[in-house]
This record gives C-alpha cells, structure tokens and sequence, in this order.
C-alpha cells in the first residue's frame, strides 16, 4: 500500500529525464534509491514482524538515520532536477511521523512543510505551491491516525497475550494443585495400609489380604482420579471425603471423631470443605504423628486437629497453598495453628 503512492514521484523522474544531462541521471538514480528507502522503511513500523515480539515505537538508531538519509536525499534530488525535486517531501514528512514518537515526528513533517513552501517563495525560478503544502498537511494528519490506530492495536493485542498467558499459568498452577491433592492424598492413604498389610502378614493373614484388596481399590481409584484430573473432569463430595478420612485414620491406628453428617454445609461450601478435609488429613498421615485426629463441621468452617508434633509455623506447603487459593474463591480464609500438643487447621468462610 505504501508502495502505491510513489506514483507522485513520476513527476521528479520526468523533470531529471527531461535535462538530458549527468545531473538528469543522478537525479534519476537519486529518486529510485529514495523510493527504494522509503519502502525499507515499513519494515520498521511497529507491529510484529515474523519471529518477533511485538515493537511498540520504532528504535532510534533505526528512526533517525532513515529520516536523515531521506532529508539529505529530498535535499540532493532538488538539486539535481530543481523544484520537481519537492515531491519527495510528502514522503519525508510521512516518514517523520511513522518512525519518529510525538511529538517529534509531528515537528519533523511541520519542519519539511515549512521549509519546502519557504523555498517555493525564497528560491529564485520556484513558485509557491500551496496544493504540495496542502498534500503534506493531509498526509501528515493521514499517518498520524494510522500511527494512532496502529498503537492502539499493539495494545491490544499485549493485553490478549498477557491474558493468554496468565490464563495459561492459572492452568497449570491448577493443574498442579489438583495432582498434588489427589495423587498425595491417595499415595499417603496407600503407604499406610502397605505398611499395616506388611505388619499383619505374620499376625492376621486374611485380615492382611483384606488390607492387599483395599491397596488394590486405591491404586485404581487413585488412577481412575488422576485420569478424570487430566480430562478436566473430576468430582469430590464431602461425604465421601469424611468416608475417605475415617478408612485411612483407622487403617494408621489413629483415633477418630468426625461427623456424622454433612446436611447443614450450604452446597457452595462442600466442595471446599471436602478438599480441607482431604488436606489436612493427609497432613494428620504424612507428618504428625498422632494418636488422635478430630474433624468438626459447621455451616460456616471446618476443622482439623490432631495431637501430633504440630506442623509448620506458616503453614506453608504445595497443598495448603492450594487450598488458600480454593478458599479466596467463595471469600474464606485459612488459618492454621500450632497446639500443645498438635496441630489445627480451620477454613472458615463468612457469611
């Protein structure tokens, strides 16, 4: 498209053909190379190149030698062929504005209208052109709102990317927070019932083949989990988490108390409350310690407690992360604490 408006340039290769001289000549081969220039130069417009990233203003060190070069150009072909010369400051003030950022680019195109009407009025031989002064103007105002369009779509497509690319982070930090909850929950719950198998195989062999059936159910559960995760399909209910909890604390001899029943947890909560179940028995199996391990379930909170060597000061973890996450979703919080002896954990939402 830029290339269409060189057609304006005919008339500075006419006047340079019409000397019949080496100056016509030069002046021939200046205008061609001035035209060559000027289409190298959209190259440069900010957009996205291929291969690129997004360029939001053209660099100096690029901006100014092609203005430079196409002033002492313009310059040189006026020269060479006279007045018909002055065609080439439309493009010079077009240059200006694309490449250079405001206000300068719009200094430089008033600078080349000034001077070229100037020199229609000062140089003896020119006449004063007001349509070439009219051509700069409309052209200048042109590129201006082209440039302006053309930044705007830049930030755009920044904003669509950026959005892209945190959706992007949102997905695998989700990703990586449902595996660690049910792949860690599930191998947890699996080692403890390996290691209370192992402990039964010379006490209680049919108990022990018992327990070898439930790692079975696990295993495939765990991958049945895993599977439905990575498809983006998978359900937890709170009844079958406090199910889950009461199979997995007995199976470590660890005392229980959980509720019977989960009937005055608002449905908006019970996905929440089934994963702060899920989180901190798991942290009652992995690190505790414990004898004794209490859930207690209100309309509004849930709790976890335990009478182990507590957990950490922070409560920090891939796991507890996660579940702060979940938690800011529906408005709550968690708060961990550290007991004398044990540790608690508490997700609570106002209401």
């Amino acid at each position: 498209m830029a290339g269409i408006w060189l057609i304006y340039l005919s008339s500075t290769i006419e006047a340079a053909w019409a000397r019949h001289d080496i100056r016509g000549g030069i002046g021939i081969a200046a205008t061609i190379l001035f035209a060559l220039i000027y289409i190298s130069a959209f190259v440069f417009i900010p957009g996205r190149l291929p291969g690129t990233p997004l360029q939001r203003h053209i660099p100096l060190k690029a901006a100014i030698p092609l203005v430079s070069t196409q002033a002492v150009l313009g310059v040189a072909i006026c020269l060479l062929v006279g007045q018909a010369g002055t065609a080439t400051a439309v493009y010079i003030a077009v240059l200006g504005v694309m490449c250079l950022r405001a206000p300068y680019g719009l200094v430089v195109a008033a600078a080349v209208a000034a001077v070229t009407y100037s020199s229609g009025i000062l140089i003896p031989g020119w006449n004063e052109d007001r349509g070439l002064l009219f051509g700069i103007a409309v052209a200048t105002l042109a590129v201006w709102g082209i440039r302006t369009a053309i930044a705007r779509n830049i930030e755009v497509m920044e904003v669509r990317e950026e959005n892209t690319r945190l959706a992007a982070a949102e997905a695998r930090n989700k990703l990586t927070r449902d595996l660690h909850d049910i792949i860690g929950h599930s191998l947890t719950v699996i080692t403890v019932k390996a290691e209370l198998a192992n402990r039964l195989l010379d006490v209680d062999v049919e108990r022990a083949r018992n327990e070898l059936k439930d790692l079975e159910r696990l295993s495939r559960d765990a991958l049945s989990d895993v599977r439905r995760t990575l498809a983006g399909h998978r359900e937890i209910t709170l009844s079958g988490e406090i199910a889950r909890a009461r199979s997995a604390l007995s199976a470590a001899n660890i005392r229980s108390r959980l509720p019977n029943t989960t009937d005055d947890v608002p449905t908006e909560l019970r996905e929440l409350f089934a994963w702060s179940i899920r989180e901190g028995v798991t942290n009652v199996l992995r690190h505790s310690g414990a004898r004794n391990c209490t859930v207690v379930l209100h309309p509004d909170s849930v709790e976890v407690s335990d009478d182990g060597q507590g957990g950490t000061p922070d409560g920090s973890g891939i796991g507890l992360t996660g579940l702060r996450e979940r938690a800011q979703i529906v408005g709550g919080r968690v708060v961990t604490q550290s007991l004398d002896p044990g540790f608690r954990l508490r997700v609570e939402v106002a209401q």
